[in-house]
């Protein structure tokens, strides 16, 4: 079975405050996306992987796999103005019978986490990696007052890399694209169209490299792990 790694690299990192694409941001002197692709390049599932980002970083991406010397950039794509719009043009360049729709910025992700997420959309048909939530989770009304506590055993932070059959997804994008369906994540996107989603087992290490603080952080957990 061939799976493929899709890859979505498109943020402006605007929360970043580095006025370029974070994927490009150093944790000790290499880029984001040095790490995220290299898990994916190392993984023996793995067969192919996609890079889809913005048209102004086609080519310093396209640089820095042949810097790294990645071989399994099948390619570096352009993606669209939302997420969902840049994963359909990726998934439309993609091969594999199972696809791993992963964020740029989850640099931190292990094989761990891709073997699981693979081995259940096998057996299950669809699934993302995620988490328990750790803290009380409360619910509000519109003023910002607490309505209710949530069970929070029953909660999970959904994270990526989420797996799908690369035809199911890619027909339940198309339609969202018709209805103009707007969704988060790729997992929004099925359950809309009905698709039971195991949940696999996570990392709170796979974090989405989204502030300066967690640029700090990622370099603690890579350092942890001897990187």
């Amino acid at each position: 079975m061939k799976i493929t790694a899709l890859i979505v690299a498109g943020g402006k990192g605007k929360r970043m405050g580095a006025g370029m694409n974070k994927i490009f941001l150093k944790m000790l002197d290499r880029e984001v996306l040095f790490y995220t692709i290299s898990v994916f390049e190392k993984n023996k599932k793995v067969d192919e992987i996609i890079v889809v980002t913005a048209p102004d970083d086609i080519d310093r991406c396209i640089k820095l796999t042949e810097i790294y010397g990645f071989t399994k950039i099948k390619c570096v794509t352009e993606g669209g103005n939302e997420r969902r719009e840049s994963v359909m043009k990726g998934l439309l360049k993609a091969d594999g019978d199972i696809v791993l729709i992963h964020d740029g910025a989850r640099a931190l992700v292990t094989d761990t986490e891709i073997n699981a997420c693979v081995e259940d959309c096998i057996k299950y048909g669809a699934s993302a990696v995620g988490v328990k939530c750790k803290d009380t989770l409360k619910s509000a009304d519109a003023n910002g007052f607490v309505e209710r506590t949530i069970d929070r055993d029953s909660t999970y932070l959904i994270q990526t890399p989420q797996a799908f059959y690369l035809n199911e997804i890619l027909d339940m994008h198309k339609r969202a694209d018709r209805e103009d369906f707007f969704a988060t994540d790729d997992c929004m996107i099925a359950e809309h169209y009905g698709i039971k989603i195991k949940i696999s087992d996570g990392s709170y290490d796979n974090i989405k490299l989204t502030t300066p603080e967690d640029m700090i952080v990622g370099e603690q957990i890579l350092r942890k792990r001897g990187i």
